[in-house]
Parts: C-alpha cells; sequence; structure tokens
C-alpha cells in the first residue's frame, strides 16, 4: 500500500496563508478537482451538508501543490483557535546552496530570500550566524506566526 504525505498546517485565514506559501515554495493554489469551479462545490457534490462548510469555506483555494508533483500537497485547514506557542514542527527553506558554497554567497541568497518573504508579509524573528561556525540562516514567521527557518 503506498503512502503519501501533506502537510496540514492550523490557521485563521487559508487564503491568506495561500498567498503566502504558494510563491514562497515555487507552489500554486490547487484547483477543485472534476471540473468544479470551487472546492465547496466539489464537497456539496460529494455531499457534505451545508452545515459542514462554514460561511466562505472552499470559495478559495485552501491548499497548494508542487506543479512539478515532487512535493507534498499542503493544507491550510482553518480552525477556530489562534496560535499560542511555539512550532513543534517548521519548514526549513533550503536557498543557499549547502557547504560547497562559499559562505558569502550563502548569505546573500538567503538574504534575498528573506528580502522577497518579508515583502510578502513574513517578519524575521531572529539571524543565526555564530561567528565560530560556517553557517548562516534566518529564522522567521509567515502572516499567522507560525516559525520557518531560511538557510
Amino acid at each position: 500500500m503506498e503512502t503519501t504525505l501533506q502537510l496540514t498546517i492550523d490557521c485563521a485565514d487559508p487564503r491568506r496563508l495561500v498567498e503566502f506559501w504558494a510563491p514562497a515554495l515555487g507552489y500554486v493554489p490547487e484547483p477543485a478537482p472534476g471540473g468544479h469551479a470551487t472546492w465547496r462545490a466539489y464537497w456539496s457534490a460529494m455531499g457534505v451538508p451545508e452545515e459542514e462548510l462554514p460561511e466562505g469555506v472552499g470559495e478559495t483555494p485552501e491548499s497548494i501543490v508542487d506543479p512539478a508533483g515532487t512535493g507534498p500537497r499542503i493544507w491550510f485547514q482553518q480552525v477556530p483557535e489562534l496560535k499560542s506557542v511555539k512550532n513543534r514542527v517548521h519548514l526549513d527553506l533550503k536557498v543557499s546552496g549547502g557547504r560547497e558554497v562559499p559562505l558569502a554567497t550563502r548569505r546573500e541568497r538567503v538574504d534575498h530570500k528573506v528580502a522577497l518573504l518579508t515583502d510578502a508579509g513574513a517578519s524575521v524573528l531572529r539571524v543565526m550566524a555564530p561567528a565560530d561556525m560556517d553557517y548562516y540562516g534566518v529564522v522567521l514567521q509567515d502572516p499567522e506566526g507560525n516559525e520557518f527557518c531560511v538557510a
């Protein structure tokens, strides 16, 4: 039996996180299946009762997919509670090219991606650049406060 991976991120506003994370990861919003105009229309056609579909849910994509088909599907699940503590799992966006690349070049690549992400709504929490290590990374938060790293 095949196992596939879906990453699910709890959030208050799936649309906002789709708009942030799709370009951040090079993903695209996932269209509704079967030629349906929206996910809500798809779920209704499957027989999901209207009372189980809160107002606005499924009217815009709430998931993103890798257009190359290699990365996992990411679903932004709307939940009523707000984020209150640090993530136990987070994403690492590896953009530097690895340790074979000179540190100065890695820093430039990371800083470039960080600038794009902060322009899109992320905020920087801290820079990790220990003086005694050949390492550079930045910890950020997405628009809802979920931590992630760019390294």
